[in-house]
């Protein structure tokens, strides 16, 4: 089989994979505190399985990361990881105790962290230009799945037999659909989905310069070259700066990485004989000011999204008298919306940069918290007036989530370093699964102090602004360069 045709059933595979993971929360969700009720459970016991599944993600998300990082396999991880979904909604099937419901759950969001190799996987398969267009296909897969669970959740709500010893009803029968469906996706990883890496020809070429020091104008350009034998110095100290030359290094020095982006044929040679967290400093590589940007987004994204999901119930039962069926239907056009904003931002994203693409997304955000400061705190008026002013604000704020999450996944890619990748996303998760933790725990408490709750989201979503406009020169689209160990930018850039 060649390997285009390998690549394609594996970028096929992992759409499937976060299909189903939308699959799953869409199914789950719904009927879990229904299910707990049944099992006399406290209140709290919601708030504990819904959490449970963000904490088992924020864990193992890391781990699974530096797993992909060193061995560059990300099959036998994904293999391993649905082992973990399976037994957990095994274990919600089987139920018999408010403890058990929480174990699944704990349990099945161990499989979550896979996502952080997958993410690295992608990184180091695609290049910087095609990378936000392959994150947005790869999230909107996700938002397809949310529109596909409610539909499952139409017959499953309908069983009702028995399985030896194990009952099968509206409340369990949702633990053994994705026991079943998490099952057919090992198999069809294990027949379709392959551990590529680049093809020698997606190799950045080697320069061919007719000039000691030729200044390198093009983005596509190595970033290491080779003269007399010896190592130059890297060509630029600056991100993105191509005009400033560097002195030459001690020969035998101990070169920092090149984050993101394909070293030169020879020095890669020497590169897969070391591990890729050689020479690795996460205070060098995290405590940067664009990486700490790009973190932040993450989080104050999350932590608005989740506390609105919280807010929007509460708010359209008070004042519009909705019920399940009409709160079904937001939903649903809601995921619409958002599958639609994915590939609106999939088509953006080959005619405009990420970092414009992220300030698109903030300024939507911001018009979106402004109008339900104004008018969704204290709705007033007839019927009419108060949908409208739900709709807009819900429609607002639904419009900016696509064009912040894609650019800021695919600017952290760009500015961390690509051979350690994996535990980099699995960071990068780790941060959003606090914020999905913390925004229904939070809001879940002031559905009826909605002036502090939008204020404070509005005051999270300002500060992240003033930070990516400080801060909007350091989100480069191309990789940064790292200087060997030992020069100093006043000794190497003239």
């Amino acid at each position: 089989m060649d390997y285009q045709r390998r690549k394609k059933l594996t970028n096929f595979t992992i759409g499937l994979l976060f299909l189903c993971g939308g699959i799953e929360y869409a199914v789950i969700l719904p009927t879990i505190w229904a299910y707990l009720q049944s099992l006399n459970a406290a209140p709290y016991f919601l708030g504990l399985g819904i959490s449970a599944f963000s904490f088992a993600g924020l864990i193992t998300g890391p781990l699974f990361g530096y797993w992909s990082d060193r061995t560059h396999q990300t099959k036998a991880i994904i293999l391993f990881a649905n082992l973990f979904q399976i037994a957990g909604n095994f274990m919600y099937f089987v139920g018999g105790s408010k403890w058990m419901i929480l174990s699944s759950r704990l349990v099945a969001g161990v499989g979550t962290g896979a996502g952080a190799s997958i993410f690295g996987y992608l990184t180091r398969s695609t290049s910087s230009q095609e990378r936000a267009t392959v994150f947005a296909a790869v999230m909107a897969c996700r938002q397809v799945g949310l529109l596909i669970g409610p539909a499952c959740n139409l017959f499953l709500r309908l069983c009702n037999f028995r399985l030896g010893p194990f009952v099968a009803n509206k409340f369990t029968s949702p633990g053994l659909f994705m026991c079943l469906v998490w099952l057919l996706l090992q198999v069809i990883v294990v027949m379709m989905y392959y551990d590529l890496q680049p093809l020698p020809s997606t190799r950045i070429p080697r320069a061919e310069s007719t000039a000691p020091h030729e200044v390198l104008e093009e983005e596509e350009e190595p970033l290491v070259k080779h003269e007399s034998g010896q190592e130059e110095a890297l060509e630029s100290c600056s991100y993105g700066s191509t005009s400033a030359e560097c002195q030459e290094p001690v020969l035998g020095e101990e070169g920092r990485y090149v984050p993101n982006g394909h070293l030169a044929d020879e020095e890669a040679a020497k590169e897969k004989e070391k591990s890729p967290f050689h020479d690795f400093s996460s205070v060098r590589e995290y405590l940067r000011e664009e990486v700490v940007v790009l973190l932040t987004a993450q989080f104050i994204t999350l932590f608005n999204q989740t506390a609105l999901e919280t807010m929007v119930t509460p708010l359209t039962q008070r004042y519009l008298n909705f019920g399940e069926l009409e709160n079904s239907i937001m939903y649903f056009l809601c995921g619409v919306e958002v599958i639609g904003g994915f590939f609106l931002v999939r088509c953006l994203s080959t005619r405009l940069t990420d970092r414009v693409i992220l300030v698109l997304g903030l300024v939507i955000c911001n018009v979106a918290c402004i109008w339900c400061l104004l008018f969704l705190a204290q709705p007033q008026g007839t019927f009419t007036v108060v949908l409208t002013e739900v709709v807009v604000g819900v429609f607002l704020q639904v419009l900016g989530l696509p064009f912040v999450a894609v650019s800021q996944v695919s600017l952290f890619s760009k500015v961390t370093a690509e051979k350690t990748q994996g535990f980099s996303q699995g960071l990068r998760r780790s941060v959003g699964g606090i914020a999905t933790i913390l925004g229904p725990l939070w809001a879940g408490g002031l559905t009826d102090n909605l002036y502090i709750m939008l204020g404070v989201m509005m005051g999270l979503l300002s500060l992240l602004t003033v930070m990516v406009g400080l801060s909007y020169t350091y989100l480069v689209e191309s990789p940064r360069t790292y200087l060997p160990s030992g020069v100093s930018e006043d000794e190497c850039c003239s």
